[in-house]
């Protein structure tokens, strides 16, 4: 009878990398034929997969479970539809940097280069966290970083026609116009639990940093199991910047917060947002025509998401 002969390493199948790629996103100029390229020269099969107008995000991943690792390129919006597609299949997801802010890539620590983005699924190192899911009007839909209603929902819509000048800074130029927001108030479930206030728009957080990774607020874990929902009270959200200096405050414990007031935070893992009058809502930076009211709720643990951060490097 012949031994078994260990296979070598060199004769076994090599990775398959199923890139899902939405051409519209961003200003065209990512480095998305290079990574492939990149990946192609490593001696993985990569299948590519173009979005198409009208056909569901979950009909590009009906066979994953054949693939080794899933790459988004695209905006946050992209990359949140498509991890919700993919949710608890267990296959390890990179969100490709290809949109205009790409706060979701910014949050995994990232880097924005084809080299260190093929460098990553090289790796494959891979940490687990939550996403949320939405639900208006009877659909529902998936988000990693935030969804809200209010004021940053508008300027979302204020900074559409700007983004192709100006990139993420459109955002900046978007939030300074938002001087006198629409005042309202919102009647929230929090668990279950009735809760009214009056302001100027609710986020709910599942990752915690805006751009160039400043956090939104403190104490924010894509990783826990919660959401952080945040009540915004202030007048305008130019007031909210004294907020901001108090998370980085935290972020380097440099001592207790300077300011308080604008904001209020509270942990849950559902939470229902109603409104006096409709307000726009947003999620993963996409404005969509559903207004308020809305509901959401975690999804622990539902996508594995490449990256080489630690999974405290996440945490504002």
């Amino acid at each position: 009878m012949t031994a078994d002969v260990p296979t070598p390493s060199s004769a076994r199948a090599a990775p398959r990398v199923l890139v899902v790629f939405n051409p519209r996103s961003g200003s065209g100029d990512s480095e998305l034929p290079q990574f492939i390229q990149l990946l192609r020269k490593d001696g993985m099969d990569v299948v590519e997969r173009e979005l198409q107008k009208d056909t569901p995000m979950r009909d590009y991943v009906t066979d994953l479970d054949q693939f080794t690792f899933l790459v988004g390129a695209g905006g946050d919006g992209t990359v949140s539809s498509l991890a919700y597609a993919a949710r608890y299949k267990n296959v390890p997801m990179l969100a490709f940097p290809a949109g205009t802010a790409n706060l979701i890539a910014q949050n995994l620590d990232l880097p924005q280069d084809a080299a260190g983005l093929a460098a990553i699924i090289r790796d494959g190192h891979s940490l687990r966290v939550d996403m949320g899911e939405i639900e208006v009007q009877g659909e529902k839909s998936g988000f990693c970083m935030l969804a809200g209603a209010g004021a940053d929902a508008s300027m979302i819509r204020d900074s559409e026609e700007l983004k192709d000048r100006f990139g993420a800074m459109a955002y900046v130029m978007s939030a300074m116009k938002q001087l006198n927001p629409r005042k309202t108030t919102f009647h929230l479930k929090i668990d279950g639990q009735p809760r009214e206030f009056e302001g100027i728009g609710v986020m709910i957080a599942n990752f915690g940093m805006a751009n160039y990774r400043l956090p939104i607020t403190s104490d924010i874990s894509p990783s826990d199991g919660r959401f952080t929902v945040i009540l915004m009270k202030a007048g305008n959200i130019m007031r909210l910047l004294p907020n901001l200096i108090d998370s980085v405050r935290a972020k380097l414990n440099l001592g207790d917060p300077m300011f308080s007031g604008n904001l209020e935070t509270i942990e849950a893992r559902t939470v229902e947002v109603d409104a006096a009058e409709p307000f726009p809502l947003q999620y993963d930076g996409e404005l969509h025509v559903e207004t308020t009211p809305f509901k959401a709720r975690i999804l622990p643990g539902a996508i594995r998401f490449l990256t080489a951060a630690k999974r405290d490097d996440l945490e504002t």
